[in-house]
């Protein structure tokens, strides 16, 4: 009897044994180390916004900064081009050092341009039968701030001033310019009408074109029959300044919507900016500038995460062990009083084979304004799945 009764404990035993073995190996999370939060240290500075007008600024991936806080929907004037511009590259998209398609003067641009002459437009003179590029009429379009030219480029894109100008309010809505209306393609058009943020945020799309930030960087340009024009940016190369686009002419003032590229912490950063309904272009200039000096000073360049730094730790119940780190530099620009914020997205590991070094686990989702990032995280050191002894005489909860 008790060797019956042993042999059973025995075989319950080993059953025990062996189902304690086979359970699945349990899911280990990773623990992060990072905080949820975190407020940028300093006080945003009182912007020297202009005393009339509207203005707003932002940064290049940092995104939107802040505005004057009394931004009406006004004439655009002639930063309208600069979505003529946008639209155009878009449908016709250039290369650095590629003149694009060859463009023939038509009668009808004839037309448009001295019709635009007698208006007292902006214009670049064109003739019946002349060949121009595309950079070309860009090029008098953006630098001499040619009325004519935008519209050559709209029927040559669209058939149609019309058809060209419906591109222009659907690029609009597809960028969530919703205080942005356009009814032409030059700006004449006092219906043609949006505020410093939109313009600004416009500007920051078509300075991703190369071909864009290059022609509005230009002092001057020379093209057939105009021969050599220059750029309405009277403040080009002050203060940073690298475009955009000056609008003037109609009873609402002056505009100016504008780029900056000036070192911060040893890093070059792009500034934004748009002024609106200024007396004069004088003013805008002026008032970009003092914008500008105030971004400066207030603007910091942040390693918040060095490459091999730990972000997180995976520990088993085995005694195995090995940290998250990050495999890049991750650097931020940081205006004061912003909130960064982090979340680890780790995956849960079932080590039933081994798991090497440098492999990727997870990411750090990080945000702050504009910068929504997402850091590969690899694992520090090798893992391996637990040993028969712990698969064996683990605890049932394990």
């Amino acid at each position: 009897m008790r060797l019956r009764i042993g042999i059973i404990l025995l075989l319950v035993v080993i059953g025990l044994a062996t189902w304690n073995y086979l359970r699945p190996i349990p899911g280990v999370a990773a623990t992060g180390s990072p905080p949820a939060s975190e407020v940028i240290a300093g006080t945003p500075p009182a912007m020297p916004w202009p005393s009339r007008g509207s203005a707003a600024v932002g940064v290049q991936n940092l995104g939107f900064i802040g505005s004057s806080g009394n931004e009406q929907a006004i004439p655009a004037a002639s930063v309208t081009k600069v979505m003529t511009a946008l639209v155009i590259l878009e449908d016709k998209p250039l290369k650095i050092n590629d003149p694009g398609p060859t463009i023939t003067i038509t009668d009808i641009d004839v037309q448009s341009y001295n019709a635009d002459v007698a208006d007292r437009e902006s214009v670049a003179a064109v003739q019946a039968g002349e060949q121009i590029t595309e950079f070309q009429a860009l090029e008098g379009m953006l630098i001499p701030s040619a009325n004519n030219l935008a519209e050559t480029l709209a029927r040559w894109d669209a058939g149609s001033i019309d058809s060209f100008v419906a591109k222009m309010n659907a690029r609009a809505l597809a960028l969530h310019l919703t205080h942005t209306r356009f009814a032409d393609t030059s700006g004449a058009n006092p219906a043609s009408v949006s505020t410093p943020t939109d313009l600004m945020s416009l500007g920051m799309s078509a300075m991703q074109q190369e071909v864009f930030a290059q022609v509005v960087g230009m002092g001057s340009a020379d093209i057939p029959v105009a021969g050599t024009v220059y750029n309405v940016d009277g403040v080009l190369g002050q203060s940073g300044i690298i475009g955009i686009k000056t609008g003037s002419g109609l009873n609402t003032g002056a505009n100016f919507l504008f780029a900056s590229q000036i070192s911060v912490d040893g890093v070059p950063i792009t500034f934004y900016g748009c002024v609106m309904g200024q007396p004069t272009l004088a003013d805008t200039f002026a008032a970009a500038k003092t914008l500008i000096g105030a971004m400066e000073a207030a603007l910091h360049v942040r390693k918040v995460i060095v490459r091999n730094q730990t972000v997180a730790t995976y520990i088993t119940p085995w005694g195995a062990q090995t940290d998250l780190v990050s495999s890049v530099d991750v650097e931020l620009i940081e205006w004061p009083g912003m909130v960064l914020r982090q979340r680890l997205d780790a995956r849960t590991l079932v080590l039933d084979k081994p798991l090497p070094a440098g492999t990727q686990e997870g990411t750090e989702h990080m945000v702050l304004g504009g910068y929504n990032l997402d850091i590969p995280l690899v694992t520090a050191d090798p893992m391996y799945p637990p040993g028969r002894f712990w698969r064996l005489t683990r605890l049932p909860n394990l």
